[in-house]
């Protein structure tokens, strides 16, 4: 089987790198402007990712078969002259998305981004993504996944836009539905993870200073998923934040194991910057299994059968 070429742009720490990575695949090029999630990749994938996409002509990307991005949402402006919609996105970091799917015309991309991507400006973002990326030859196919019916305890959805050169003839894909087990948080919680204890100052003064139920606590009964991990869950919010009854001062933070469990990440996944930063770079990670399942359905759009059984990917 030949191996398919991948890149991966706003790479965070590389989660949807891990989901794409198989033996039959090789990521030829990333590209992560953050020092501190540079140094998690590099720690993991041995290969420190370029820096501002933005800065980068499209010429220098190497050919690849597969583009995956987390790339930020931005706004689009309704000002200017309409040149299309590759002009209108102009000045956004999706902008660089389009330019390198326009002048390397892979066979396939993954976009994914938060739900809100939908309705922002009415829905106008996301008619303007979609129809670029029309208008460059994709056919393009989008669905909102739940992280928590793909295997892991945590509610996160995001849309992902899966896209297929249109010479490639690919006229229908399926997204991975998951299944309907949920995985309960209990059994993933590391009882006696010292050093993520939150002080009882903030407890009775922050965190229970209204009984409305929240933040929301697991313990050994808690026999449902967390909610979605965001990037500012070290500062200790109790409208978004989810704790555990644990610690010395009998409430913490998620440790780091759990938030692997949470996000898919594999237990051996190395953390080498602050607590800070951790929970800001899981918080803004994709879960790894969702993309894992994506890809696989996207791998088998992209291969053809060979007269010896064995699967080609087509190049």
């Amino acid at each position: 089987m030949k191996k398919y070429k991948f890149i991966d742009l706003f790479a965070g720490i590389g989660g949807m790198r891990l989901a794409f990575t198989d033996e039959d695949s090789e990521c030829v090029f990333s590209s992560e402007w953050d020092r501190f999630s540079q140094q998690t990749y590099e720690a993991n994938f041995g290969e420190k990712p370029h820096g501002d996409i933005t800065l980068i002509p499209e010429n220098e990307v190497p050919n690849h078969n597969i583009l995956i991005a987390g790339f930020p949402c931005q706004p689009f402006s309704n000002i200017g002259k309409r040149e299309g919609f590759s002009h209108k996105t102009q000045g956004t970091l999706f902008f660089d998305v389009l330019r390198i799917l326009k002048e390397k015309q892979p066979e396939s991309f993954l976009l994914e981004n938060v739900v809100g991507l939908l309705t922002i400006q009415k829905g106008e973002a996301f008619r303007i993504i979609q129809n670029a990326l029309i208008e460059i030859g994709y056919t393009v196919y989008y669905k909102v996944l739940d992280s928590v019916d793909f295997g892991i305890p945590q509610n996160r959805k995001r849309i992902y836009i899966v896209g297929f050169r249109n010479d490639l003839k690919v006229n229908s894909f399926e997204f991975p539905s998951g299944n309907s087990l949920k995985e309960p948080i209990n059994k993933y919680i590391e009882w006696g993870a010292a050093g993520y204890s939150i002080t009882k100052k903030t407890q009775e003064n922050y965190l229970f200073k209204k009984d409305d139920g929240r933040p929301q606590i697991i313990d050994e009964t808690s026999e449902f998923p967390v909610k979605t991990l965001v990037a500012s869950y070290h500062k200790i919010q109790r409208l978004t934040g989810t704790f555990v009854r644990d610690g010395e001062t009998g409430l913490r933070l998620l440790s780091e194991k759990e938030c692997k469990s949470i996000m898919g990440y594999p237990k051996d996944f190395v953390i080498p910057v602050s607590r800070t930063q951790m929970y800001r770079q899981f918080g803004n990670s994709v879960a790894v299994p969702v993309v894992r399942e994506i890809a696989k359905e996207m791998k088998k759009s992209l291969c053809i059968e060979i007269n010896d059984n064995q699967i080609e990917f087509v190049i």
